[in-house]
Formats: C-alpha cells, structure tokens, sequence
C-alpha cells in the first residue's frame, strides 16, 4: 500500500457506489477521456483524500465526481483579482492586499457529465467563466508563515469560478453573485503537492465551445499560494478541507471584444498543467 499522488472521487462501474483511489495511469487527461468515453481505471483508496493508502483493488470509472466532497470542504476561499494581465484588462490598480470573496459548499459541482446549472436569475446574457487554481487545504493551521505554507496544501485541481456579472456589478460584495448552486465545478483529479512542487509554474486556459478564451501562467499571480496561505491565516483557522480559488488570468467573457457569453447547451473547459482538464456543459434552468 501507498499514498495516492493522483486522487479521484467517482462512482464505480463495478457497483455503482462512490468511492475514492488512484489513478492507475496518471499519464492521461481523464477529464478528456471521460468526455471521449474512454476507459479509466482506479485503484481503491482506503481512508479519506486527506489520509488515504493506496490499496491492490481496482475499480473501473462509471462517473466523476467532484474530488472533494461538500462533507469533505468546510469553506471555499476565493480571491479576486489575482493576475497582473486580469487587472490590466480590468483597467483596475494592483490590489495592496488579497481580495476576498466566498463560496457556499452548495456551489461546488462535478465535472462532466454534469452540466453548469444556470438558474432563471442569471439568464440575462452576462453569465461568465473564470478559469481557477485550485488548492486543497490538507492540515489545519492558523498564523502560517510563507515558508511552511505548502506544508498545508493537500493538492491543487482545476476550477471554474462561474460568475453572473450583472448580479456581481450590482454590489461591491461578490459572494452571492459568484456563490449560486453548481458555481464551483471542480475536477477532473486531485494532484497532491508532490506532483506539483512548484505552484507557480503552471499553464492554465480556458477552452470555450472549442476556443481558448483565457491562456496564462501561475507566475502571474499577484499573490502566490504562500502568501495567500500565509494572508488569510492570519489569526485564522484553515481547517482541513478548505478550498481556495485563486484567481483567475486575463480572458473573461465580460471584458473581450465581443463579449463572451456562458449560452444553453455550451462546452467549457479549464485546463492546467500536470493536472488535466475539467469539462462541463452549460445548461439553463426552466424553473
């Protein structure tokens, strides 16, 4: 037995339960070759994502999931206006401090098959994508200093921050417009911080009905993960199974020229280096 490096959340073939293991073969995309209904093989972990062995057993992938759960995620951080080129095309200065926002647990959602529910109030033409990091907190710490704060992190996984923007520009507090049910896809594979030493070397776009609307680099964050890690620790519980979104590069629908619309029946994608791509449908609600 060992400890997973590529953890996945899913419902097996062989049972049709939830479970969680490791990828068999950690060199494919398995949120495209689940799209493309290929093959994917696990084996079983034993325990929690956060303390988990590797077993023998192996399990073939009927459907992912999330690869943390909504009982597994306590809170879901999320900053804004983390990219130097986002804030150029913003036309905004350079935040002194990191932005905080955050996200409700009934925001998370599974990457494809499931779709990105847009619900009747968001339907107005301005609903977004934002290609996002994600970290996975793995131990619980408070006041941590920069230089431990990897210690903390569990692993990273793609994100998409969907934002519906009129909502958003109607107030100065983004929650509510960032935080509606299914906002928070997460996926396709949890990469643990062995895999990725490094969180400020990755590639990062967002693909949109077959166009790459958004395509940068972690080392454009403001605010690295140390010192997000480190900021919002301040004199503050990170309990196990805290989520952070980090920030998003330039790209969004609402500032290109068109402008970019999430529409009925559309294919969004986030992709990041060593990580894969999550893949979601967009489907709006008639209810």
């Amino acid at each position: 037995m060992s400890k997973p490096t590529h953890i996945v959340r899913f419902i097996a073939a062989e049972d049709n339960r939830i479970h969680i293991g490791q990828l068999v073969d950690t060199s494919r995309d398995v949120g495209l070759d689940s799209l493309e209904g290929k093959e994917i093989k696990a084996y079983l972990i034993n325990g929690t994502i956060f303390a988990g062995e590797v077993t023998k057993q192996v399990y073939t992938v009927k459907q992912l999931l999330s690869p943390v759960s909504m009982e597994d995620c306590n809170y879901i951080r999320c900053l804004g206006l983390n990219y130097m080129d986002h804030a150029k095309e913003a036309n905004m200065a350079l935040p002194k401090a990191p932005i905080l926002f955050t996200k409700p647990r009934t925001a998370l959602a599974d990457p494809y098959p499931a779709a990105i529910p847009i619900p009747k109030a968001a339907q107005d033409g301005t609903s977004d994508y934002e290609a996002e990091l994600c970290l996975v907190i793995g131990k619980t710490g408070r006041d941590i200093p920069e230089d431990q704060a990897l210690d903390y992190v569990l692993g990273y996984t793609c994100s998409n921050d969907v934002s519906a923007r009129t909502m958003q520009m109607a107030t100065t507090q983004w929650s509510f417009s960032k935080g509606l049910d299914g906002s928070c896809p997460l996926g396709p594979v949890l990469v643990t911080k062995e895999v990725v030493p490094d969180p400020q070397t990755l590639g990062i776009k967002a693909i949109y009905n077959d166009q790459v609307v958004q395509d940068g680099n972690t080392k454009d964050m403001i605010f690295n993960i140390k010192k997000q890690i480190s900021y919002l620790s301040q004199g503050t519980t990170l309990e196990a199974g805290t989520i952070f979104l980090t920030g998003t590069p330039a790209g969004i629908g609402y500032f290109r020229q068109p402008r970019v619309v999430l529409e009925d029946g559309g294919d969004i994608r986030v992709w990041i280096d060593k990580i894969g791509t999550l893949v979601n449908k967009v489907r709006y609600e008639s209810w």
